[in-house]
């Protein structure tokens, strides 16, 4: 890969798709193409040729979808099964059409069964049932997983899926209707600090472990997957480690300064048990994760109170 190839990246102005943008300008690739939603509607199929006709890319990395937590999953499930294909099948429809020769696509570790062995496997890809609060969107991302593989074993071109972990970092969405539990906390112990340190409610037993990853880590990998051909169809991106939600509140309170009361209603659900994912695949072609859990939620929380007037809010 030349430093000036035309890298079209899908949502790029997307917490991964930014960290992707600054690590690439970092290291010196100068021909990167990005439109904002406003401008490129992407669940439009026309849209999509008529933009692929015009900049002519050749590299596209799909860092673009509709994401949410398990309220907003289980709230909104058609949108999240019907635009997250919208997105994907244009994108990936479009590439193999336009010549595309290297394609990657980001998902996210719920495409494995709610009961997989720990920690999950790359071959347990639609061994058992899905977890029923996000199965909506795990869907959506099983398909485009499989239309690269099938792309890659019909046409030998190199497309490649990489499913992320939980990620977390600057630019990330904090909205308590949509967002995913760590950014959620970070509001939540926030705005509770500076209300006297208010007591802190959150979902569920506090008892499921999850695992987490800094967003540059992850734009690392697939700077990693953009420089190299990798073998598979399918590679895990995480740190190997996790900890339970509770043990992830009391990081997240100690960063924020709260000193308040934590309230665990169990009444709301947990989702999957347990999420850990295997990375031996990635760690043995060379990628592994470099920020520490508690470094990371430092880095988003600094973020966070600097952007505090305009940081995301996703809007169904």
């Amino acid at each position: 890969m030349k430093k000036d190839s035309r890298i079209y990246i899908a949502g790029h102005n997307g917490m991964v798709g930014s960290a992707i943008w600054k690590i690439l300008i970092a290291r010196g690739f100068t021909n990167l193409v990005g439109l904002p939603s406003a401008e490129l509607d992407l669940r439009d199929q026309k849209s999509v040729c008529d933009f692929f006709a015009d900049m002519q890319p050749e590299i596209v990395i799909d860092a673009a979808a509709r994401v949410g937590g398990i309220l907003a999953n289980n709230d909104f499930p058609y949108q999240f099964i019907m635009e997250n294909m919208q997105i994907q099948n244009n994108l990936i429809d479009t590439a193999l059409r336009s010549g595309v020769e290297k394609f990657i696509f980001l998902g996210s570790s719920c495409i494995y069964p709610k009961l997989a062995p720990q920690p999950l496997k790359e071959h347990y890809l639609l061994t058992d049932v899905l977890e029923p609060t996000n199965e909506w969107y795990a869907i959506a991302k099983i398909a485009g997983i499989k239309a690269c593989q099938a792309i890659r074993k019909q046409f030998g071109k190199d497309f490649v899926s990489l499913m992320p972990t939980n990620l977390y970092g600057p630019h990330d969405n904090f909205d308590l209707h949509t967002s995913h539990v760590l950014p959620a906390m970070i509001r939540k112990f926030h705005e509770a600090r500076i209300n006297n340190n208010a007591t802190v409610t959150l979902w569920g037993s506090g008892k499921p472990m999850r695992e987490f990853l800094y967003v540059d880590d992850m734009a690392k990998a697939v700077v990693f997957a953009l420089e190299n051909r990798l073998p598979h169809y399918l590679y895990n991106i995480g740190t190997g480690q996790d900890l339970t939600i509770e043990k992830l509140a009391a990081i997240v309170q100690q960063v924020t300064g709260h000193t308040g009361k934590i309230i665990w209603d169990a009444d709301k659900p947990d989702g999957t048990p347990k999420k850990l994912m295997d990375v031996s695949k990635m760690h043995k072609l060379g990628w592994k994760h470099e920020v520490e859990l508690y470094e990371g939620i430092k880095i988003t929380y600094d973020w966070f109170s600097k952007n505090i007037e305009n940081f995301k809010q996703i809007k169904l």
